[in-house]
């Protein structure tokens, strides 16, 4: 037997391994199941992949890592792609790319400004705080619980380099206004897409994928999130700078461009001349930038490459899912704001947020909803300045500005929560979601 027909009969069992034995019982609902608000969707495909990329026994980014980064730079429309391992890291790497000297004046450095929300995940801010910039938190608007753009120009500073914010739960935030504010400043613009993968967004008539409008983008690939391979994330950009400074501060900082394994693929590994180091130090062991070890593995790409061709009919089902819930739960209208797509924009949907009119209690709708088996969870941080890692920023009144008043933040931070649209979720799930809200709203008023 040669080695392409042994892999070819180790990929057979594997398949007859995942439709005999595999644990599919989140396929089928019984009253009383767990409804998850979100869960990896795969099938034997992505399992053939991960056990196919196996048998290379190949460690690192290797031809899958390549593929993906290929595959996934075709769905968005963009030039570069980089693949990294998780979603936070892939902000990091998309701010911490700016603060590289190559970009002159346009360099952030520490004591800049960046504007962004406190509405949000944590790791859109952290890398801000990581190299000293100064984060400036405006307001969001209900029920898109998104950036509040009418206070763009007022917290604009002199410090001010960047705008770098999420799309929440999917919905797009008014790329328009806050890309026209970032060009009218020369500002950097980063939009952190890890909830919102093939949302769209027109302006005047040109619609385009989120995370693509930007500078950078970026991408999550934990197992809620529209695709899956477990751990990764991707850095996205049409600009041929930034993804070559991305590319050495994910490898480490080096200089060199070759790949893992790769060795002298200009032919000028030994002949160069760098800062103070004897000419012809070796060009693989040459650092232009501080970096990490950011990569993912070819393990992780090999499942992302089949997740990729699913994702798309993915956001069409969260879609659908999204839609349904809004259309039955219109009748709670009096107990709760329903959520609302940006103007302009096709949100591929990450939850349903659900926002506690005054007067109902949140925890009461919670609890009711967790004892019957729905899982539920917050806008994540709420207000990210009241959390206890700002403590000593809080204390001391530095490290962060804020521009306005944060009323509508305090009121996601207090009222709202979110449930699943994700695309194992069926009819039935959602159902049972629609008919224990109802249930919660008759106990809930304060």
């Amino acid at each position: 037997m040669s080695e392409n027909e042994a892999r070819k009969e180790i990929l057979s069992l594997v398949k007859n391994y995942y439709d005999n034995y595999m644990d599919k019982s989140s396929d089928k609902f019984n009253e009383g199941d767990r409804i998850a608000y979100a869960s990896r969707v795969f099938d034997e495909k992505e399992v053939c992949a991960l056990v196919d990329s196996a048998l290379d026994f190949w460690l690192t980014a290797g031809k899958y890592a390549k593929e993906f980064e290929k595959g996934m730079s075709e769905l968005l429309g963009v030039k570069h792609t980089l693949l990294v391992n998780s979603g936070s890291s892939a902000n990091l790497l998309a701010f911490m790319t700016l603060t590289a000297p190559e970009l002159g004046e346009r360099c952030i450095r520490r004591g800049d400004e960046v504007i962004t929300v406190a509405a949000g995940f944590p790791t859109t801010i952290t890398p801000m705080l990581q190299y000293g910039a100064v984060p400036v938190f405006l307001d969001v608007t209900i029920p898109e619980a998104n950036i509040y753009t009418e206070m763009l120009e007022k917290a604009y500073s002199e410090k001010t380099k960047a705008v770098m914010l999420a799309h929440t739960l999917g919905n797009p935030f008014n790329i328009k206004a806050v890309k026209e504010f970032c060009d009218r400043h020369s500002l950097w613009l980063v939009e952190d897409n890890c909830d919102a993968l093939c949302s769209k967004y027109s302006i005047d008539g040109v619609e385009k994928y989120t995370g693509t409008w930007g500078d950078i983008g970026t991408s999550s690939f934990y197992p809620p999130h529209h695709m899956t391979m477990g751990e990764g994330g991707a850095v996205y950009t049409d600009n041929p700078l930034l993804y070559k400074i991305a590319k050495s501060m994910r490898d480490w900082g080096r200089d060199c461009a070759c790949d893992s394994g790769q060795d002298n693929m200009c032919g000028h590994r030994y002949d160069g001349r760098y800062g103070e180091l004897p000419a012809g130090y070796d060009h693989k062991y040459v650092y232009s930038h501080f970096g990490y070890n950011l990569k993912a593995t070819d393990m992780q790409a090999a499942i992302g490459c089949e997740q990729l061709k699913k994702v798309v009919e993915f956001g069409l089902k969260r879609k659908a899912n999204w839609e349904y819930l809004h259309e039955q739960l219109e009748e709670l209208k009096d107990w709760f704001i329903l959520p609302k797509a940006e103007e302009n924009s096709a949100p591929s949907w990450f939850g349903f947020l659900i926002f506690c009119r005054d007067g109902v209690d949140r925890n009461v709708i919670v609890r009711h909803l967790e004892q019957n088996n729905i899982q539920t969870r917050m806008l994540f941080s709420g207000n990210m300045i009241k959390h206890p890692c700002f403590d000593e920023m809080r204390e001391n009144g530095s490290g962060y500005r804020v521009v306005g008043e944060l009323t509508n933040t305090d009121y996601i931070m207090n009222n709202a929560f979110w449930i699943g649209v994700y695309p194992g979720m069926t009819r039935e799930k959602l159902d049972v979601m629609v008919r224990e809200l109802k249930a919660a709203c008759k106990k809930s008023r304060k």
